[in-house]
């Protein structure tokens, strides 16, 4: 297993293809909310971008104010990946458009959702076996 602070290499190439992966976000007692989502990542700037409602227990957790920390991980048979860092909820109407541009890039373009927020991971490290 490798650990990196930055994408390169086969991580990079691993998170650019088409994966469904599974967001872990920490309620405020600290037990993990697991779901699935498409997630993007934005080596240029250090972030992974994700859409979601804003009614959505992810984004309940990451507002709470107890724990921003986050992991995504993406697998493909006995290839993984995992990045971790720290979200953010954001609502205005240039980060929710950003986030759902580079989403439509990796997956499809998304239905309309008035409630729609964005999620934008800082990356802190990443670890995996590609």
């Amino acid at each position: 297993m490798s650990r990196s602070h930055t994408l390169v290499g086969e991580h990079l190439a691993f998170w650019r293809e088409r994966h469904l992966c599974s967001v872990t976000t920490l309620r405020r007692d600290g037990s993990p909310h697991v779901v699935p989502m498409g997630i993007v990542v934005d080596v240029e700037n250090g972030f992974a971008w994700g859409i979601t409602s804003r009614t959505s227990q992810k984004v309940a957790n990451l507002r709470n104010g107890a724990d921003p920390r986050v992991a995504v991980c993406q697998v493909d048979g006995r290839r993984w990946s995992t990045v971790e860092g720290t979200a953010e909820v954001l609502d205005d109407p240039d980060s929710v458009a950003e986030a759902v541009r580079r989403y439509a890039e990796r997956y499809r373009q998304p239905r309309e959702n008035p409630q729609r927020v964005a999620l934008r991971i800082s990356i802190t490290s990443v670890i995996g076996n590609v």
